[in-house]
């Protein structure tokens, strides 16, 4: 299996931070006169969540095997090709048009109207050859000289005859020689069977709302074309693909390659991709009775005829970094000119007048200079009432602005820290005396839930009156602060993507070595920036904040039917699925093997960054980070980015960046 087993001596626990260094590569901005575009496909089918995203981290730009050759396709399937020198800051690149795709018109209400075009893709096989996806479902193989118009070698289109008898929007995902005269291409297309076709076709944009239940989930193969070289001429009429395997999951692969160390394509996406007929396993949904709920602090799930109510708290709370919002529920029969509320800056005095002390079962709050968990502004400090129209109750909102900004409460009141540990007290005349309001009051973490707890009173005093069981009522669905940390899991779990590996046999079966192990996901923070040597680059996974990095170890013995592929934790970049976290706009994320790229997207009118952290010995407090200025608020949103080694300096890169309507080119990164 892919096993990522760290290695504890490259992992630096006392790793502080990161600290700015400036860097002054030579940027040149270079405006495009052929452009291209990220127009969403056509088609009245809906893009899938997968779809979507596979667009959006599609890299449009394309590097030759040669340094200093790049390709991309504009807007009007022009096959651009751009010479850049990568030693040479003052000389401006030279933009190519080398070939026109072909651009099928078509009146009729078929497939092309229903099925999404993909983004035009390409891959170099040598210097002089590249392989080109027009996006519709035909390729393209090209030859393209130092200098001219590229010559059309053959064409080719993807079928899938058992549905449909129209070709099928493909990605060209890599083009390897696995032998003296076979090349290998790894492709990718949505997979539409013949009664989700049929239904596309028929139905329309209106109708399609209706039936939009039926293509909540997609499925996407992974096909590996042979081609023999050198090619026979082109002929008239494209031929059809020689397809050698075929694979399928559920979501679109992030890498495809051969690896030749093994004689054998790795597949690295969020799902693993399966034979063609073999089983699918869903994923596993439990019924409402298998769904156990979590225990409160006191509460037996597994008594049995439990017909006591359950009160519920006296109030709820949500803090922002400024604000302390807390709820009471109060009889909307109150005046407002009964509600007394006096703030000092460490105590709270509330008393309701005019009211019974207790009505239908419930204690009213009641404070008198009650010490608060911290101090607080009074002269900012504010309360509202909320009758909530025709409720039996309204809704009391006290607002307490911090005096410390940004500090963390755990508690309303000071006593409820103390009392933590204790049980709802049944006792208790007054609250100052540690009553029913000491009790310790989790906080809604959504703002929105605090007005649960009117509801949540209505039904425990109507519980009451019934004598039904009203336990479960409280604060909502909130998840008590202390149970998150100081940290923001959500947002720290959202960086990087879940991935798995698939390794197929160069005869599309399984490898020996491989059917023996698990496919254990991880977390995949970044890839080789395209351009550098993938094989020493490796991967980089997310290890809880820090991202290791791991390449492969072995050669030709991989093979075997007993050696599996082993993963080597060669360097880590500390605190980076941290610092990520907080670049909300990131596009892509690619590495060398001593620094992470996270390119922007940008805007058009500010346009994006490329952030750079370096990596850092295990001994080392502090790593060193950069930030360089790739658009200038013309260039548009990125497309696509790549990187040329400079031989004569084993540290310095030129890195590449495509957008809307320029090229920008990072000369000497180091």
């Amino acid at each position: 299996m892919a096993d990522f087993s760290p290695n504890r001596e490259l992992v630096n626990p006392k790793f502080e931070g990161y600290k700015l260094q400036v860097i002054s590569p030579v940027v040149a901005r270079h405006g495009l006169p052929y452009k291209p575009t990220q127009t969403t496909a056509s088609g009245r089918s809906p893009l899938s969540l997968q779809e979507v995203q596979s667009r959006i981290t599609h890299n449009h730009l394309v590097l030759s095997p040669a340094s200093g050759r790049v390709l991309y396709v504009d807007a009007r399937h022009r096959v651009v090709v751009v010479d850049v020198d990568p030693t040479d800051s003052t000389k401006s690149p030279r933009f190519d048009v080398v070939y026109e795709l072909p651009v099928a018109i078509s009146t009729a209400q078929t497939q092309s109207e229903t099925v999404h075009r993909e983004y035009p893709s390409a891959a170099f096989l040598a210097d002089d050859t590249a392989f080109v996806s027009d996006g519709r479902g035909s390729l393209y193989i090209l030859s393209i000289p130092a200098r001219g118009p590229a010559t059309l070698l053959s064409s080719f289109e993807l079928f899938d005859k058992e549905v449909t008898s129209l070709p099928l929007p493909f990605r060209i995902h890599s083009v390897a020689r696995v032998s003296d005269g076979t090349v290998i291409a790894l492709l990718s297309s949505r997979y539409y069977d013949a009664e989700t076709l049929s239904l596309l076709t028929q139905q329309t944009a209106a109708t399609h709302l209706q039936h939009r239940h039926h293509f909540h989930s997609s499925e996407f193969d992974v096909w590996a074309a042979r081609f023999t070289f050198p090619l026979n001429m082109m002929h008239v009429d494209p031929g059809t693909l020689d397809i050698v395997w075929r694979r399928r999951g559920e979501e679109v692969p992030m890498l495809a390659d051969y690896d030749a160390s093994r004689n054998a394509y790795a597949l690295i996406g969020s799902s693993t991709y399966r034979e063609i007929g073999a089983p699918h396993t869903p994923a596993y949904e439990p019924s409402p009775d298998e769904i156990a709920p979590v225990p409160r602090a006191g509460e037996d799930l597994d008594a049995v005829n439990n017909t006591t109510s359950t009160k519920p708290y006296p109030y709820s709370w949500t803090q922002t970094p400024d604000v302390v919002t807390v709820a009471f529920a109060l009889p909307s029969s109150t005046p407002k000119s009964n509600i007394t509320v006096l703030f000092s800056p460490t105590t709270l005095t509330m008393h309701v007048k005019g009211v019974p002390d207790i009505h239908e079962g419930i204690r009213l709050p009641r404070y008198s200079a009650k010490q608060l968990w911290d101090r607080i502004r009074p002269s900012t400090s504010f309360w509202t009432w909320d009758r909530e129209g025709d409720s039996r109750f309204g809704i009391l909102s006290v607002h307490l602005d911090k005096m410390s900004e940004g500090q963390k409460w755990m508690h309303v009141f000071a006593a409820s820290g103390i009392r933590s540990s204790r049980a709802t007290a049944s006792t208790g005349n007054d609250a100052t005396a540690g009553g029913d309001d000491d009790t310790d009051v989790p906080e809604t973490l959504d703002p929105s839930e605090l007005y649960l707890i009117r509801e949540a009173f209505e039904k425990y005093t109507e519980a009451l009156r019934t004598g039904e069981d009203a336990s479960g009522l409280g604060l909502g669905r909130g998840v008590p602060s202390l149970a998150q940390g100081e940290m923001d899991d959500e947002v720290d779990d959202s960086v990087g993507r879940l991935a798995a590996f698939t390794w197929v046999s160069e005869d599309g079966s399984t490898p020996p070595w491989w059917k023996k192990n698990s496919t254990s996901p991880f977390n995949l923070l970044s890839t080789p920036l395209p351009g550098t040597d993938a094989k020493s680059a490796g991967l980089v996974i997310k290890n809880s904040i820090d991202g290791l990095l791991y390449v492969t170890e072995g050669g030709a013995q991989c093979s075997s039917d007993t050696i599996s592929p082993e993963w080597k934790h060669t360097g880590t970049f500390s605190a980076l699925a941290f610092v990520l976290a907080s670049k909300r706009d990131t596009r892509f994320t690619h590495h060398t093997q001593n620094a992470i790229f996270a390119f922007e997207n940008g805007s058009v009118d500010r346009g994006g960054n490329v952030y750079i952290y370096r990596r850092s010995s295990p001994n080392q407090l502090w790593a060193k980070q950069s930030v360089l200025k790739v658009g200038d608020g013309n260039a548009g949103s990125l497309l696509g980015v790549g990187a040329f080694k400079d031989n004569n300096k084993s540290d310095s890169t030129t890195v590449v960046c495509l957008c809307e309507n320029q090229l920008v080119v990072l000369y000497d990164v180091s």
